[in-house]
């Protein structure tokens, strides 16, 4: 109870009613049980491996080397260096995903002869026929693919590729997965709703970063987990909009 309208009008003006929206958000984060099914809205999720100072991918990425030359240690809490918990991370995310969402550059990448196959695809060597739909954000439909039932192409913007992203989730998160092009440019648009970066223990001294200089504002970060192992620094962050 305030004693005036004004005195409420200025507890409101203070951003009291931004706190309390953020805080219920957090809440219902918290409070959601897996058992009793995901939310109806999906998430979407950047989820993407970083060095210390900043970048996804090393210099000179190529088909023949995907995370640029040199960049192999980023992704070593996938490959060589796998911990059990690491393991664990990576099954969540694979199991907890409804749809991904990646740019072009990696497509051509994955899409390539030493890119993606039976065995290895999303979440590397889960089970890939359990495996989500994976949409490519992109100018033009490229002429041959050669893993065609894994990919479907838009060409028509970020938000059409969360809304079609969304109508094949069921709920399940949609995950960006890269590159780093992409995943900035979610980022600036303002659609992204978690940041979940892996960092690894390397300074590769350029390549792509995910955070380039000119972001038209900062991003605000609540912190929501992390995890340490050997290989990697596993940090949740939920997007304050």
């Amino acid at each position: 109870m305030f004693p005036t309208v004004e005195a409420r009008d200025a507890m409101i003006a203070s951003g009291m009613e931004r706190g309390i929206r953020d805080a219920m958000d957090r809440l219902g984060e918290l409070a959601h049980d897996p058992a009793e099914g995901r939310p109806e809205a999906s998430r979407v999720v950047v989820d993407i491996s970083m060095s210390l100072d900043g970048y996804v991918s090393a210099p000179g990425v190529d088909l023949e080397h995907g995370l640029g030359v040199g960049g192999e240690p980023l992704h070593a809490w996938v490959t060589d260096d796998r911990t059990p918990r690491d393991a664990e991370i990576l099954h969540r995310s694979f199991t907890d995903t409804g749809a991904v969402i990646m740019g072009r550059r990696t497509f051509d990448i994955v899409d390539g002869p030493k890119g993606w196959n039976d065995e290895v695809g999303y979440g590397h060597d889960q089970d890939q026929i359990a495996a989500p739909p994976v949409f490519v954000v992109t100018h033009s439909r490229p002429e041959k693919v050669r893993l065609g039932e894994r990919f479907r192409f838009v060409t028509d913007g970020l938000d059409s590729a969360v809304e079609k992203a969304r109508a094949a989730a069921g709920g399940k998160d949609i995950v960006i997965l890269g590159g780093g092009t992409i995943a900035d440019a979610f980022l600036r648009a303002g659609l992204v709703d978690v940041l979940r970066i892996h960092l690894a223990p390397i300074i590769l001294g350029g390549g792509t970063s995910l955070f380039p200089e000119g972001m038209p504002e900062s991003l605000r970060l609540e912190p929501l987990g992390s995890v340490s192992t050997p290989a990697a620094e596993h940090l949740t962050y939920r997007v304050v909009k």
